[in-house]
């Protein structure tokens, strides 16, 4: 999968490009050359209203190991969740603050800010404290122990975890958000 600057996501595929957004395929062309879907006119948003530009909702995933992060972020994108990813707590705090996901999926051991810390963080700031926590963990004991839930955490998890899992419980937590 590649990204042209525009952030629409292409694949080479056979004799043709497939342009993909989403996981929704749109159009297959001769190789070398790009086509972009129509564009949609947009709607004005008001000061006051939330950016509508995400199907099923905006994601952020904290976890210090890329690989994690970008299979769930994969994942979720095919299922037509807009994604965001941070490597460690403190960046996952400060990308919370500043672009208000509907939903955190946050590993529990990482460097710098563990999960639990950015989870109280989170939970202690008026701006964040709504927002629903997914903690994602291979230390079930160790989530139990610190407190996860008592942190502010909505639900925890253990890995690993199938995508179809970790799907169905960030859109009950959106659902209920809502």
């Amino acid at each position: 999968m590649l990204l042209d600057p525009s952030g629409l996501e292409f694949c080479l595929q056979g004799e043709g490009t497939v342009i993909a957004q989403a996981g929704k395929r749109h159009d297959t062309r001769p190789r070398g050359r790009m086509v972009r879907p129509p564009a949609r006119p947009r709607r004005a948003a008001k000061s006051h209203e939330r950016p509508r530009a995400r199907a099923h909702g905006l994601v952020l995933i904290v976890d210090d190991t890329a690989d994690t992060r970008e299979m769930y972020s994969q994942y979720l994108t095919s299922r037509g969740f807009t994604v965001l990813t941070a490597r460690d707590g403190a960046f996952g705090v400060d990308m919370a603050r500043r672009r208000r996901p509907d939903v955190i999926v946050m590993d529990l051991a990482m460097p710098n800010v563990d999960g639990i810390t950015a989870t109280q963080r989170l939970k202690g700031d008026m701006a964040t404290c709504r927002m629903p926590i997914l903690i994602l963990t291979g230390y079930p004991m160790q989530a139990i122990d610190r407190g996860a839930l008592e942190a502010g955490a909505d639900v925890f998890l253990t890995k690993p975890c199938l995508p179809e899992d970790l799907e169905e419980h960030v859109q009950r937590l959106i659902e209920r958000a809502a």
